[in-house]
């Protein structure tokens, strides 16, 4: 079966193909948005494409490398990320990408690395990349994919050409939220809860995600009539802290919203705005915006491979969100 780029991306994906089929694609591309904004359907469809032995406007599916593909191997591909113990990408698998680009493809056609996310790749791996970068050799395509390239080294994002994915309107992405999800209501929810990105709604409006959401929603209630936070942390699975983080962010950006324009439209998570409206009551926006801070600390450092105690990070959390709905 071929692979497919998703509706929203056809305009930027026939510009990529017309650059291939011309000779003019470069040797390294950054592909970069927001995480959910569906890069990775893309980045699917234009490596499959690049080693398809007759590729029309998407891979043929069918040739001995898109059947090797499928298989989950090909020769003249290699994907690097982070490992599962760490966060970070390590110089080893750069060394191991630096070796890949010295030899021959093996197919007779590109050789093709994709390192994703390109952000996860500390000091030193980067700096073992530039060299690649500089001197690819002939048919190769290194595919950099990044939810935020401002965290590359400015050396390695010079050496690449930049295509940068926005945010989808909401016409184009709630028709195929709709099918996968099989309701209308609940995709517009899902959407709006999830900033309009629509691989990201598909997952929150999973059954796991959803719990997650209402353990969180009973908690935020419980603190907002005076829970105790260090026993509410306690309830938490810790290991999930960053989709955690990713919803406090979301809900104090709602709060933040509400208490500067006083309009419940402007609000992504509808459903919370009877607790909204009684937090506002307590708190000064700012000191919103200094939480707000915190949880984005946090979720950076996390991101950039620290090794947080998690269970601490979420009791210190919840007892500053505490302090401010309690003022």
């Amino acid at each position: 079966m071929a692979v497919t780029p998703l509706p929203w991306q056809l305009d930027r994906w026939r510009q990529l193909i017309e650059l291939q089929d011309s000779g003019r694609l470069p040797h390294a591309l950054l592909l970069s948005g927001p995480r959910g904004v569906g890069k990775q359907p893309l980045v699917d469809a234009l490596i499959a494409r690049t080693l398809c032995r007759v590729p029309g406007e998407v891979a043929c599916g069918e040739c001995h490398g898109c059947r090797m593909l499928a298989a989950g191997y090909h020769p003249d591909l290699i994907s690097v990320a982070p490992t599962e113990k760490s966060r970070q990408i390590r110089v080893d698998a750069i060394r191991q990408v630096n070796g890949f680009v010295s030899q021959t493809a093996q197919q007779g056609g590109y050789r093709v690395i994709r390192i994703e996310p390109a952000e996860a790749m500390n000091v030193a791996a980067s700096n073992a990349l530039l060299k690649s970068l500089e001197e690819p050799g002939e048919r190769t395509l290194f595919i950099l994919v990044s939810d935020v390239p401002s965290r590359l080294l400015a050396t390695i994002r010079s050496r690449c050409q930049h295509w940068s994915f926005a945010v989808p309107s909401l016409e184009a992405a709630e028709p195929w939220l709709r099918e996968r999800l099989g309701d209308g209501e609940d995709a517009h929810f899902w959407l709006r809860v999830a900033g309009g990105l629509p691989l990201l709604a598909e997952e929150l409006a999973g059954a796991d995600a959803r719990n997650l959401r209402q353990d969180l929603r009973e908690l935020f209630d419980a603190l907002v009539r005076g829970g105790e936070p260090v026993g509410e942390a306690a309830r938490l699975d810790a290991q999930a802290l960053d989709r955690i983080l990713w919803y406090g962010i979301a809900w104090l950006e709602d709060l933040i919203r509400l208490g500067l324009s006083g309009d419940p439209q402007r609000v992504r998570n509808s459903d919370l705005l009877p607790l909204y409206r009684q937090a506002v009551k307590n708190a000064r926006v700012r000191d919103w915006f200094r939480l707000l801070d915190y949880a984005r600390e946090q979720r950076r450092l996390l991101a950039a491979g620290g090794n947080p105690n998690p269970q601490l990070v979420l009791e210190a959390w919840l007892v500053r969100w505490s302090a401010l709905l309690r003022s």
